[in-house]
């Protein structure tokens, strides 16, 4: 399985963090030229490695933590998203009035027709992304929600193999819903610096 980070920001930075604290390679791209990412990448670790967007969206699983109004730029770098997974650890907000009432993620996999699209990683700040997920002999949640049951497993599945103890929320409507931002307030999940105890 070969991961891909798209956004190289705050959270982009810190799920790269992430992967590397497990030496799991994951490709990191942007906007930017790869050389211009390179430096940051190899501060991270050895396994963290600047890409092109293209060469980026070759991986299984992509990771979007870019800017929410730039999913769209990044859906057409494919021309079919069949076989792929897609996670979802943006955050709309402010709330684009485009969104007409839907989820940010069940509108943001519209543009991603095919792929197994997943919400998860979005509630914890950078800085927590970043640190250890291993606290006071429990783990760091992540909150995954999606349409497929299927496409949660291999995710939660990762978020495991991070460090972190992957809570399925369920249906990005239903439980997925409670780490969406809307209005002038933020999903009731989101921001949660939620630990939970080995049994």
């Amino acid at each position: 399985m070969s991961y891909a980070i798209v956004g190289f920001g705050a959270v982009g930075q810190a799920l790269a963090r992430a992967f590397a604290r497990k030496n799991i390679g994951v490709t990191v791209a942007s906007r930017q030229p790869p050389e211009a990412l390179a430096p940051q990448a190899r501060a991270i670790g050895p396994t963290v490695v600047a890409k092109s967007l293209r060469e980026a969206l070759e991986a299984d699983t992509i990771i979007l933590a870019v800017p929410f109004g730039e999913h769209r730029e990044v859906a057409k770098g494919l021309p079919s998203w069949n076989g792929k997974t897609v996670i979802d650890a943006m955050n709309a907000f402010p709330v684009p009035e485009e969104l007409d009432s839907l989820p940010s993620s069940a509108f943001v996999a519209k543009s991603f027709t095919g792929a197994k699209f997943v919400k998860g990683f979005n509630h914890l700040i950078a800085a927590t992304l970043a640190a250890d997920p291993v606290v006071e002999g429990g783990h760091r949640v992540v909150f995954l929600s999606s349409d497929d049951e299927d496409a949660t497993a291999p995710v939660a599945a990762l978020a495991k193999q991070l460090g972190f103890a992957p809570v399925k929320l369920g249906r990005l409507n239903e439980g997925g819903a409670l780490v969406h931002a809307r209005g002038r307030i933020w999903g009731r999940l989101i921001f949660q610096d939620l630990f939970k105890k080995e049994q």
